[in-house]
């Protein structure tokens, strides 16, 4: 997830508001229950290990009924009133659109963060419930941007959530929704960790 910068926030819009407000807007928001927040910019590492995943899935996933998306697709979550934009997306099938919108989807199967000092605990706490709350939600993937770690959450049988953390370069580990293997090698291709610092 993108930072969020707390001081552009403000309570008591709707829904249909902020929608409104979004469609005009230069840069994305996300939508907290009445709450709208401005999401700022992340560091080159943030960016590039997003795109890293996206583009595996993109090539692995051409032609098996699977649909990626990056950080530009909203996500609406009726439970909790929430919109956000997640930095990949696995969408199985077709996308199920909100009210027929053309941004925005509410059935993903995967979620990919990539965390950052300032999300990194949201990401892995209210916004894990959030995410939970979603049918046919059944894996999450939590990328750290300052090291080679990786924890994968994944939703078995008795709807129970399990975890697996990964963080030797050499790592790899199959995807529990996606009949897929991916390395960490593949993740952190070309990541200088430099470049994090102070994010």
């Amino acid at each position: 997830m993108i930072a969020v910068n707390k001081q552009a926030s403000h309570t008591d819009y709707t829904p249909e508001e902020y929608l409104a407000l979004e469609e005009e807007s230069d840069v994305k928001h996300e939508y907290l229950d009445g709450e709208i927040q401005s999401m700022t910019g992340g560091t080159p590492n943030h960016n590039d290990i997003a795109g890293n995943f996206y583009a595996f899935l993109k090539l692995a996933l051409r032609g098996k009924g699977y649909k990626v998306f990056m950080t530009d697709l909203r996500l609406w979550i009726p439970q909790f009133n929430i919109y956000t934009y997640p930095d990949v997306m696995v969408i199985k099938g077709q996308p199920t659109l909100q009210d027929n919108r053309n941004d925005t989807v509410i059935n993903p199967l995967l979620i990919v963060e990539v965390l950052s000092k300032s999300t990194k605990n949201y990401d892995q706490g209210d916004k894990f419930d959030y995410y939970r709350s979603i049918p046919g939600f059944a894996e999450y993937i939590l990328v750290d941007q300052y090291r080679y770690a990786v924890k994968q959450y994944a939703k078995a049988d008795d709807s129970r959530w399990w975890l697996s953390e990964y963080q030797a370069q050499d790592d790899s580990f199959p995807f529990v929704s996606l009949e897929l293997e991916i390395g960490l090698n593949e993740i952190y291709e070309e990541i200088d960790f430099k470049w994090s610092v102070g994010k």
